[in-house]
């Protein structure tokens, strides 16, 4: 298939530093610290309390509305505290249910059948009570992306994984290729779509390979992608494969596609298959900053310093990013736990992350030629330090997908990316008085 290749973009050192290194199951913490918000949308809202005995996969927030999800125990034990803490994505105070593990696992599963026996009715039921979001990152409830208001007829699993340092799609779709066809097949049925497609990066031949080898029997094709960044965007990804193009302020829907992170279709399969609702995530431990690169399943709500313990640091000063370099964000805590959206952890010498004061813009236009989505982030960065929010509304500002290519070439230093987020929050407020 010939495929497109999207105007603007970088080329990042790839570092994918954990490619060879096979996925390993990280042993059971002792005390685990979950955000209630975990997912795009309304968070749930809190069964327990403080002294509350729960099990393995038991609901301890149930869904608040359409577009939330609830959330499990990642183990037994007791809830020792619910408390307030400063969200590393908003920034701002969130609930916090922090649970002490007092022994074994005592499961609380969902029923089971085999997953081709589920209508499709009931596989977007089953996707919503198993608490499933997007693995890719962007945490937006599963089952609501399957159940589109317009007809569909294409599903593309998304495993460019383009994101630098990041390889546990990659290492998902070399060891768990069946179990991903058949979440995407689960998929296909539950929005009524005729076609499946995988989207991988060119980087990834192994990837390729597997995929192709577990897709063909379920009449999956695999699409190699050029290796560019942000490869991985949804827009994006739909074109290159499609030549379908998503409208301004559009959705996928919009062009007939759904489109799910190759892990979230490896949950989707798990949850029916064997009634495991989300407790555990896949993520990747990697960076300069540490010594043993790895591949990990660790369950939602593990510390980030027994992580980091595992990877072993390999340095005195180092900056600890949640995700990968481009669009992670960087803690001030490592005692916060990790969360459904939480793909790697990423530790870099402060050698190599330091930056030069932010200076003047000296309008290059190097953003411009960088942006993905065709915006311009000069002019978007002026209206920002001038809190023309509404005129940054009106230039597009809600199709910035936050890739981070604009800061990246940027030679004045400056973020643009945080400065767009906080205006899409601003934005946000604006239109909901």
């Amino acid at each position: 298939m010939l495929v497109w290749r999207f105007k603007g973009g970088v080329h990042p050192p790839t570092k994918k530093l954990a490619k060879d290194s096979s996925i390993e199951n990280l042993k059971a913490s002792k005390r685990y610290s979950l955000f209630v918000a975990q997912n795009s949308g309304n968070p749930p809202k809190l069964l327990v309390q403080a002294g509350s005995e729960v099990k393995t996969g038991q609901k301890i927030a149930e869904a608040d509305g359409f577009v939330s999800v609830p959330l499990h125990s990642p183990v037994t034990g007791k809830v020792v505290e619910i408390k307030k803490e400063k969200h590393p994505v908003t920034g701002r105070p969130a609930d916090v249910v922090v649970i002490e593990r007092t022994g074994e696992d005592e499961w609380v599963k969902l029923s089971a059948k085999p997953y081709t026996e589920y209508t499709p009715d009931e596989i977007k039921k089953r996707v919503a009570e198993a608490g499933i979001v997007g693995l890719g990152g962007a945490t937006f409830p599963t089952h609501v992306k399957l159940s589109p208001s317009k007809k569909v007829d294409t599903v593309i699993l998304n495993g460019a994984e383009c994101e630098p340092y990041l390889t546990i799609d990659q290492r998902m779709m070399v060891e768990h290729p069946d179990e991903i066809c058949k979440g995407g097949v689960a998929i296909a049925k539950a929005v009524g779509a005729a076609k499946i497609f995988v989207g991988i990066e060119e980087n990834k031949p192994d990837a390729i390979e597997s995929m192709k080898k577990a897709g063909s029997a379920f009449g999956i094709e695999v699409v190699a992608l050029p290796t560019k960044y942000p490869q991985g965007s949804e827009k994006h990804l739909i074109y290159a494969i499609t030549k379908k193009q998503v409208p301004s302020g559009g959705l996928p829907m919009d062009v007939g596609v759904v489109v799910d992170n190759v892990s979230t279709a490896r949950a989707i399969y798990r949850a029916l298959e064997f009634g495991e609702p989300l407790i555990e995530r896949g993520l990747t431990l990697t960076g300069e900053g540490v010594k043993n690169q790895k591949n990990v399943i660790a369950r939602i709500g593990t510390p980030v310093s027994d992580l980091l313990d595992y990877a072993e640091v390999s340095v005195e000063s180092a900056r600890v990013i949640l995700g990968g370099p481009m669009t992670g964000i960087a803690l001030e805590s490592l005692e916060i736990g990790i969360s459904k959206g939480t793909s790697g952890i990423t530790v870099l010498p402060e050698g190599i992350v330091k930056k030069p004061a932010e200076t003047n813009c000296i309008r290059c236009y190097r953003c411009v030629e960088a942006c993905p989505t065709n915006l311009e982030p000069y002019l978007l960065y002026k209206m920002f330090k001038k809190k023309m929010f509404n005129e940054m509304k009106e230039e597009h500002l809600m199709d910035c997908i936050e890739c981070g290519s604009c800061a990246y070439v940027c030679p004045a230093n400056i973020d643009h990316v945080k400065a767009f987020k906080t205006a899409k929050l601003v934005v946000r407020t604006l239109g909901r008085r």
